[in-house]
């Protein structure tokens, strides 16, 4: 296969499906602990199961996904 049928390849192959589709904006970070709660499975405040204090939020941007 030629450089411009490998090109055409890759491009015409389908969108990975790694990603879920369910309306998630980014995660909630805790620094301290490296704890991350994606927005869509949190329930409540942002606040860290662990330690206690307030998380903060990221957001996704584009197909770089916090999540």
């Amino acid at each position: 296969m030629g450089l411009i049928e490998s090109m055409k390849s890759a491009l015409a192959s389908p969108s990975p499906k790694g990603r879920p589709d369910d309306g998630s904006d980014g995660a909630y970070w805790c620094d301290d602990c490296a704890v991350r709660i994606r927005d869509v499975d949190l329930e409540g405040d942002p606040i860290c199961p662990d330690c206690g204090d307030e998380m903060r939020f990221e957001r996704s941007s584009g197909r770089d996904c916090a999540c």
